[in-house]
């Protein structure tokens, strides 16, 4: 394990000014932004560093750590601060001049602070969250750490299968941060002001809802490899743990820091709305977030002037998973250009629907001070893969409405697809081009030379909690083929393709569909040199084959086989509120081609409104917008 030799802020401060004129972005290590807080550490009881394990540019523009460092902060008796990931340069500084890993804001060292939260949206940063574990001078699996060590937690997307990452964290919070991460800090807080041991305190985490303490349970197997069960050690730790959720959505962050250096969203972003009714049947983030609940437009509208103010930024982000299916889009849009029609705010909706999207709110988003392009997610391009997926727009709507973007002036159209679905042919691959091209035709149509068609191609990963977690991904032949088709076919001027590499695709895979015995693969891997592996210049393949072979595990296993549909999956133990039932019901209908409207139509008892239905009744009103069914007394 690494060991620094500077534990006080002041000696780490000194060996910064050394070594920061020598690397890159020296303004990524400095804190002082402008609205940053920084609270009294001796007269604050609680003291929390919330690590993002990537670096600042993308960090700072993750709302998640925004929005559990405000709440935080907004308590008297806790101070929260930021770390992010070193680049390699400033690592290998860090390394060579002993310098721990510390938070921007005191320049304290991480290994100082009583609760390390990481979030962990997406499976490629689990290298990189053992590598700030690292460089913290923290041990870097749970049984090793004792009292004086920070309390590790995680949160995010890709802890919804903890598993993989079992042995190096104290606690997941499974589901939405915001009320849980109070508990969670009180809890430490309180323990903290004891004298019982370690293990005390995570079985008091385990009774907190939405928290799962891995070491306190077991995972047994049968002979073939699969999952025979995951049991809680005693009685009184929950069997299942069901996610969290908040009632209503809290208010936007009172404060957003403004960078030192250029990042990758220079903008105020807002959670309009959390939760997706579409049910597509590849989508993770849609069937974990569930229910739908949206924020009110004029809080919305309120809190961009408060944060425009703040920041001076020029662009607002109006951030959910369909952003055109806000059910007051149309009002908010009219209020955003009644309210600050002066001011030149350009408007992102960065992820909207060809279905839900219309000619008036293109007239309204004309209204912007910009006139860039638009992203729409067709996902497949034939009709019949477009059923086997639940994403019902027909090939007639997505041109009509590409034909109503370019006639009004906007010049780039991006497409994004998906190759690698259940069913899928080569013939479906081949349409991906082809309706591009009839996308381009139509933008030459309406504005000549200058439209542009990019499709960005992605290849699709069955994800645990969808009807799709039961079906295999595409071999690394078959991904090649289709690429190459595409790569073939996806050129010439006004056409730009992007794709991801198989490689990284497939370790995706193994990471999100992988059971405790992946855990070794992935210290394995980073001891080999495993850094930012969702960054195309750092990944190597050729570390993630050895550590799968010197741990004997079988990528092929977790990866390209087919599911049982009575198999117990690894993460079966972790609640989405979406039964099981139901997904496998809707992976037997995607076979058949079989669509479901949107679930704002009708009702298809997935799980969520029965188990949520207390919190329901204290959040009343039209936030939750589900089908119009009764709250039962």
């Amino acid at each position: 394990m690494y060991r620094c030799n500077l534990e006080s802020f002041s000696a780490i401060e000194r060996a910064l000014n050394r070594i920061l004129p020598t690397v890159q972005k020296p303004g990524r290590y400095t804190g002082g932004e402008y609205n940053q807080v920084i609270k009294d550490w001796d007269s604050t009881p609680l003291h929390a560093a919330l690590a993002f394990p990537d670096i600042y540019d993308l960090g700072m523009s993750n709302l998640g750590i925004a929005i559990l460092l405000d709440i935080l902060n907004r308590q008297p008796e806790m101070l929260a601060e930021r770390v992010f990931s070193p680049w390699t340069d400033m690592e290998a500084a860090m390394r060579e001049h002993r310098i721990p890993l510390y938070t921007l804001e005191s320049k304290r060292p991480v290994a100082s602070f009583d609760l390390l939260g990481i979030s962990l949206p997406y499976e490629t940063l689990y290298t990189n969250a053992l590598n700030l574990l690292d460089l913290a001078g923290i041990p870097l699996r749970s049984e090793d750490r004792d009292r004086p060590h920070p309390v590790v937690i995680a949160g995010g997307h890709a802890t919804f299968n903890p598993e993989p990452m079992a042995p190096f964290i104290d606690a997941f919070v499974i589901g939405e941060g915001e009320e849980a991460i109070l508990d969670v800090a009180r809890a430490v807080l309180a323990w903290k002001g004891g004298g019982q041991d370690r293990a005390a305190l995570l079985r008091q985490l385990a009774t907190i809802d939405g928290i799962y303490v891995p070491s306190l349970y077991h995972v047994t197997y049968h002979k073939d490899g699969t999952i025979q069960s995951v049991l809680p050690a005693s009685g009184d730790v929950p069997s299942r743990i069901l996610k969290r959720i908040v009632g209503t959505l809290p208010p936007p962050p009172e404060r957003l820091l403004v960078p030192h250096v250029d990042i990758t969203h220079n903008r105020v972003p807002i959670e309009i709305m959390r939760g997706c009714t579409r049910g597509c049947r590849f989508c993770h983030a849609g069937m974990i977030n569930r229910p739908v609940r949206e924020r009110p437009a004029e809080e919305i509208l309120d809190a961009m002037e408060r944060l425009l103010d703040q920041t001076g930024y020029e662009e607002v982000g109006l951030l959910s998973l369909s952003s055109s299916d806000f059910s007051r889009i149309l009002d908010l849009i009219k209020g955003v250009n009644d309210r600050f029609h002066d001011r030149y705010v350009n408007i992102s909706l960065p992820s909207l629907r060809i279905e839900s999207f219309s000619v008036e709110l293109m007239d309204l988003l004309k209204q912007q001070s910009t006139r860039g392009g638009f992203t729409l997610a067709p996902e497949a391009a034939t009709e019949r893969m477009r059923g086997i997926i639940n994403k019902p727009v027909s090939t007639e709507q997505l041109l009509e409405t590409a034909g109503d973007i370019f006639s009004r002036g906007w010049h780039t159209i991006k497409l994004y697809f998906m190759i690698g679905h259940p069913e899928e042919t080569l013939e479906d691959v081949q349409a991906i081009a082809d309706l591009c091209k009839q996308v381009l035709r139509i933008g030459r149509e309406h504005i000549g030379k200058r439209a542009r068609v990019h499709a960005g191609v992605s290849t699709f990963v069955p994800k645990p909690h969808t009807p799709f977690q039961w079906v295999p991904a595409d071999t690394m032949e078959m991904i090649e083929t289709k690429q190459t088709l595409l790569r073939r076919e996806l050129r010439g001027k006004g056409l730009k393709l992007t794709w991801t590499s198989p490689e990284e695709t497939l370790l995706e895979a193994l990471l999100s569909r992988g059971d405790r015995r992946i855990a070794g693969v992935v210290q394995r891997a980073w001891e080999k040199g495993a850094r930012f592996d969702a960054w195309r210049e750092h990944f190597n393949a050729q570390r993630w084959e050895e550590a799968c072979q010197e741990e004997d595990v079988d990528p092929v296993f977790y990866v390209h086989r087919t599911r049982g549909e009575d198999e117990t999956f690894p993460w079966d133990h972790i609640d989405i509120a979406v039964r099981k039932k139901f997904l496998l019901e809707d992976y037997r209908m995607s076979r058949r081609g079989e669509v479901r409207p949107d679930c704002r139509e009708h009702c298809y008892a997935c799980g969520i409104l029965p188990t949520f239905t207390q919190l329901r009744r204290e959040n009343p009103g039209p936030v939750w917008t589900c089908p119009d069914i009764p709250v039962r007394k």
